[in-house]
């Protein structure tokens, strides 16, 4: 009787602790897939918007609830040989985890730089 209290916190952490690192590995594949997204774009305007969605669509996709969610491409060096960097910040909902007494939320944040093609044509 004396455990049950100790033992159901413990089990909390455990699944806070879990929630978390899978919340990790998403935001990391939403920058993954912001950076690609943005990559193969035409030009950088239609590159932020690509990756805005596929870092969503990602997101979605894995069931992760932000509370916030930030996308940001960095398109500076959006030429042929150049790069794009996606900046994905989330902050991951644990409010439903209250019997633990911790922050609401905490905030994953990633980042990922994809190579824009050397080869590719201009935006039309």
């Amino acid at each position: 009787m004396l455990l049950t209290p100790a033992l159901v916190a413990m089990l909390l952490l455990v699944v806070m602790g879990g929630r978390y690192a899978q919340a990790r590995a998403d935001v990391d594949a939403a920058a993954r897939d912001a950076a690609r997204a943005g990559s193969i774009a035409r030009g950088p305007d239609s590159a932020a918007a690509d990756g805005t969605s596929a870092a969503k669509a990602r997101l979605h996709e894995a069931d992760v609830t932000c509370r916030t969610l930030n996308v940001a491409l960095d398109t500076a060096e959006f030429r042929a040989g150049g790069s794009v960097t996606a900046t994905v910040t989330c902050a991951v909902d644990l409010g439903d985890l209250s019997g633990l007494r911790l922050p609401a939320s905490r905030s994953v944040t990633a980042s990922f730089t994809e190579p824009v093609d050397a080869y590719r044509g201009a935006e039309p």
